[in-house]
C-alpha cells in the first residue's frame, strides 16, 4: 500500500510518510516511524523516541505550512485497549481545520491511491527541502 514515492523525510533513527489510510476531512495525514522495529512506546529506546518527536516536530511544521490547515494533532496508541492496530510504534501527525470532527469519525473504508497521496507527499518533500529547521540534524528529504 505504501510506497517509497511516500516517504517524505528520513534520519538515521526515523522516517515519516504519507499515510494511506485517510480519514474524511483529514487527507494527507503521516505516519511517523522509529527505523528499528519496537512494537509501542515501552519498548521504545529513549534515543529512537527523541528521534521520532524530532521528525514529529517538523513535519507538523511543515503540514501547517503547505495544507493551508488550522492547526495539527498528534496521536499514539498502544495496546488493543489504547487502539492500537498496527505492531510498529508510530505516530500520527494530522493536518486540523475548524469543525473537522477528527476524533468523531473513522477512517475512510478505502485507502487513498498512490495518485491521491502524491501531491500531499511533494508538498512535504518541497517544504522539508526549503528549509532547515532548528535542532534537525542527520536529516534527509526523500526525492521521488
Amino acid at each position: 500500500m505504501t510506497s517509497q514515492a511516500d516517504i517524505v523525510l528520513r534520519t538515521d533513527r526515523a522516517a515519516a510518510f504519507v499515510a494511506a489510510r485517510w480519514w474524511p476531512d483529514n487527507r494527507g495525514h503521516v505516519l511517523v516511524v522509529p527505523s528499528g522495529h519496537h512494537e509501542n512506546l515501552y519498548d521504545l529506546p529513549a534515543l529512537d523516541g527523541h528521534a521520532v518527536h524530532d521528525v514529529v516536530r517538523e513535519i507538523a511544521i511543515a503540514i501547517r505550512h503547505t495544507y493551508g490547515c488550522d492547526g495539527v494533532s498528534t496521536r499514539q496508541h498502544n495496546e488493543p485497549a489504547g487502539y492500537q492496530d498496527a505492531w510498529h510504534y508510530h505516530v500520527h501527525v494530522f493536518p486540523r481545520y475548524d469543525g473537522d470532527n477528527l476524533y468523531g469519525t473513522r477512517h475512510l473504508p478505502e485507502p487513498a491511491t498512490r495518485e491521491e497521496r502524491a501531491p500531499y507527499a511533494r508538498k512535504l518533500r518541497d517544504y522539508l527541502e526549503s528549509t532547515v529547521i532548528e535542532g534537525t540534524t542527520n536529516r534527509g528529504v526523500l526525492r521521488e
